[in-house]
């Protein structure tokens, strides 16, 4: 089951004024807050499985905002990453919203709508980290299949019938309804619907894939 835990709040700025006024706005909103003056600082820091968003400067002393944010998004995608900047070009705002920032705030920043997007953030680094959670169980489920149940699955996802699939693998259509119930069981799929959407989420059937693109 996915559990929440207090949501953190990781601020990179080397402006001390600006780091201290960010904390007491985080934790008066009930989030925890971690605070850095340098890209270095916060890379070298363990990070936990907290739900999260990073507000970082453009600016900073060793790697710039956007260095910064390359680096962390291959590695936390339940990350979200809010913008400040004292000054900044239209090419550099564009980079960094094209990588996925949700947002951009010119120096002095609003405080209600910079924590308006910093509880937007922690919402949709929630919602990552429980479909992560809810794709790793899934894979749990399917690895508990026997390689003939993986087998009677992709066939039944595929639209075939049980005596299709019986006449596909030369087994009996019988045995063919024992190993789906067994895969229905196992995989927790309480319809046919459900065992098809399972399965697009572990990418079983290119066909399928390729419909619902």
């Amino acid at each position: 089951m996915f559990e929440t835990s207090t949501p953190v709040v990781y601020v990179v700025d080397e402006d001390t004024s600006v780091r201290d006024s960010l904390r007491v706005l985080i934790q008066n909103a009930g989030l925890q807050s971690v605070t850095f003056s340098t890209a270095g600082d916060f890379l070298a820091h363990p990070k936990g499985a907290n739900p999260c968003c990073l507000v970082l400067n453009v600016s900073l002393p060793d790697l710039n905002g956007l260095e910064l944010q390359e680096r962390v998004a291959s590695e936390r995608r339940d990350m979200p990453f809010i913008f400040l900047a004292a000054h900044a070009d239209i090419p550099t705002t564009v980079q960094a919203m094209k990588r996925g920032a949700l947002e951009f705030f010119m120096k002095p920043f609003d405080s209600d709508l910079l924590l308006a997007v910093i509880l937007h953030a922690i919402t949709r680094s929630e919602a990552i980290r429980r479909r992560e959670c809810e794709l790793l169980l899934l894979r749990a489920d399917y690895e508990s299949l026997s390689a003939r149940e993986r087998e009677v699955m992709r066939l039944v996802v595929s639209g075939m019938l049980n005596k299709q699939i019986g006449a596909e693998l030369s087994i009996s259509e019988i045995t063919v309804k024992a190993h789906r119930g067994r895969v229905m069981r196992k995989m927790k799929a309480e319809s046919l619907a459900r065992l098809v959407s399972m399965a697009l989420r572990l990418r079983l059937v290119p066909q399928l894939l390729a419909t619902a693109a």
